[in-house]
């Protein structure tokens, strides 16, 4: 399955379409769902024990949801962690809410919605789009002064100060879904839901533009350690752009890639988990 919009549904899809969602989850296993200052759940789909030394707050690709990382918690390749995946605004237990208009904006909204979770050390992991959300709380929980990641990893996204190399959210939805079928980013049998195609292409495209639009004047470092990881076959983020995101690391970095294209980190989950764990732990 791709990484996009085939696993946005937290909430029942529209009439005529496909469903997945966090009760295709396993039950998280610590700890509940939390709600944040919103009051809606913002970590949805816990995963983790006592024995968890680390909480690793993940956030999703574009268009995507809690239902993203599905994968990881089926792999339970992660031994030591709290897995605690981020509902954003626009989807799932969030929909009714407005996603905010810029990604600073949304940062902020994500910071407020988790502080709770800030409680214990943890680590931000994002991917593609999550990468840059993620990187934009870490610089903005140390302007607030508010407890610093232990680690801020990234996966299968340019550098925030990097030019975007295309731009496709003005695209109409057939070229948006063109775009997306190109590396296996959208599941051609979910063509056959038009209500729920049109309602994941909206968020999709959504998301997009926020970080379309989202590109400091310069390299902003994050005071943290700093971990990349890419798919060695990725058609959309090659291994010179991932490199890039060293101009943001003033502590520590590491660079890797897996096999894999852009969803390499749900194709081969265990392998992901098992390298975070020897990375984060």
């Amino acid at each position: 399955m791709g990484t996009y919009a085939a696993e946005l549904a937290t909430e029942p899809a529209p009439a005529g379409g496909p469903g997945p969602g966090v009760a295709d989850a396993p039950p998280h296993r610590h700890g509940g769902d939390a709600a944040g200052t919103a009051g809606r759940p913002w970590i949805v789909g816990r995963v983790g024990g006592p024995e968890a030394r680390l909480r690793l707050l993940c956030l999703p690709q574009a268009g995507g949801s809690t239902g993203s990382f599905a994968p990881w918690r089926l792999a339970m390749g992660l031994p030591g962690f709290e897995l605690a995946t981020v509902e954003l605004p626009g989807r799932g237990v969030g929909s009714g809410e407005t996603l905010p208009g810029t990604l600073e904006e949304l940062a902020d909204a994500v910071i407020d919605g988790v502080r709770d979770e800030l409680d214990m050390p943890y680590a931000l992991f994002g991917h593609s789009f999550g990468a840059l959300l993620g990187h934009r709380i870490a610089v903005r929980v140390a302007e607030r002064g508010l407890r610093p990641p232990s680690a801020l990893v990234v996966s299968a996204s340019r550098a925030p100060h990097a030019p975007v190399r295309k731009r496709v959210s003005h695209l109409d939805d057939a070229g948006l879904l063109a775009w997306l079928e190109g590396f296996g980013g959208f599941p051609p049998e979910l063509s056959r839901y038009p209500a729920y195609l049109t309602y994941a292409l909206r968020t999709v495209r959504r998301d997009l533009a926020l970080v379309e639009e989202y590109r400091p004047a310069a390299a902003v470092p994050v005071d943290c350690p700093l971990h990349v990881f890419g798919g060695a076959e990725d058609p959309l983020v090659s291994a010179e752009q991932l490199e890039l995101w060293r101009e943001c690391a003033a502590g520590g970095f590491t660079s890797r890639l897996l096999p894999g294209g852009h969803d390499y980190l749900f194709t081969g989950a265990a392998a992901m988990t098992a390298a975070l764990a020897a990375t984060l732990l």
